[in-house]
């Protein structure tokens, strides 16, 4: 969510941050999320610089059924290679120097208005995961979405990655998705540049002369400001399209009605069909998984637990985790069926 008005931290805005003994307020965050799937991704550090290159098996040779004084055909197996590249997601707050030191708490001040950067470049990592095409935005990496694109041809084929996508039954533009993603090494995972560190790095530029602009985007003059840099070099890897699935055309119009998805009955088929040894997890948006919860009030059965993970209470379906992302769209297309 963009910030409305003024770009730039005002007096005004410091004095409301101002608790009665006459410091920096705690403020609650109520843009801020929880980032349940930042949490969940595993890293690893690209193999060719900003880029990273897997090597994917596409065919298995065929033995011989050698009968006596007969030959053995010389086999190979076929292979492809596939690209990833990371993208750089900064950001460069400003803060001027007279409104942090006469402040009363100078590093109240600055942590006041740095965290909400740092909210800012979680969202719209979040978001990236699931949605980045490098396609429409070549500065950024592909996500999950335009990976998997198209819908299952066939409930039988899995040779193609449109296997691991079901059709949710929706229609019109206000669809949604459920994720299932298994993170680790050899399936599906974060990557970060060769060399570099893996997260979000932050730096202290210090005092620094700095331009102002004004409403239009011209310059209008100098000022000094402390500048904080923010920088996460990230990218994601598909190691094993077998790793990850995705339940899609959810209609979010149609969930409290008759003509809802089963919800369960999709989870199911798509907790079968996606594979790989690692970290499994279930993503939605929060008010899907609401609907969730209410169809398991209907049914006999206890695919729905609360179970511990690392000591807090987690939702899980059939032993995954169900997890919660707001940058998951409620207004997404509809997917087509694979040709």
């Amino acid at each position: 969510m963009s910030t409305v008005g003024s770009r730039n931290l005002t007096l005004a805005d410091l004095a409301k941050r101002y608790d009665p003994d006459g410091k920096i307020a705690k403020i609650v965050e109520v843009l801020n999320e929880d980032h349940e799937v930042l949490e969940d991704v595993t890293f690893k550090e690209c193999n060719d610089g900003t880029s990273h290159k897997t090597t994917i098996r596409t065919g298995i040779p065929e033995a011989t059924w050698r009968k006596l004084y007969g030959g053995i055909q010389s086999t190979k197996s076929a292979t492809a290679q596939v690209v990833d590249s990371c993208g750089m997601l900064e950001a460069l707050p400003k803060i001027d120097v007279d409104l942090v030191d006469k402040s009363g708490d100078p590093t109240g001040a600055l942590f006041s208005e740095n965290a909400p950067h740092i909210e800012g470049i979680r969202q719209q990592l979040e978001k990236t995961l699931f949605y980045g095409d490098v396609a429409d935005y070549p500065e950024r990496f592909m996500g999950l979405n335009p990976r998997y694109d198209l819908y299952e041809r066939s409930s039988t084929d899995d040779g193609k990655f449109d296997y691991n996508v079901l059709h949710g039954g929706g229609s019109g533009s206000d669809n949604t998705s459920i994720w299932l993603v298994t993170w680790g090494d050899n399936t599906c995972h974060g990557l970060y540049p060769k060399g570099s560190k893996a997260g979000l790095v932050q730096e202290n530029k210090g005092k620094q002369m700095v331009t102002a602009y004004d409403d239009s985007g011209n310059p209008a003059g100098d000022y000094f400001a402390y500048v904080t840099h923010y920088k996460w070099d990230v990218g994601l890897c598909v190691r094993d399209w077998r790793s990850v699935g995705r339940i899609a055309n959810i209609d979010v119009s149609d969930l409290s009605g008759a003509s809802a998805a089963d919800l369960i009955t999709l989870m199911i088929q798509l907790s079968e069909r996606v594979q790989g040894t690692g970290k499994k997890a279930f993503y939605m948006h929060p008010s899907l998984r609401t609907y969730l919860r209410l169809q398991m009030l209907d049914k006999s059965n206890v695919n729905l637990t609360w179970d511990k993970v690392e000591g807090r209470r987690v939702l899980a379906f059939d032993d995954i985790p169900v997890r919660a992302s707001r940058q998951i769209s409620l207004a997404e297309s509809l997917l087509s069926q694979a040709s």
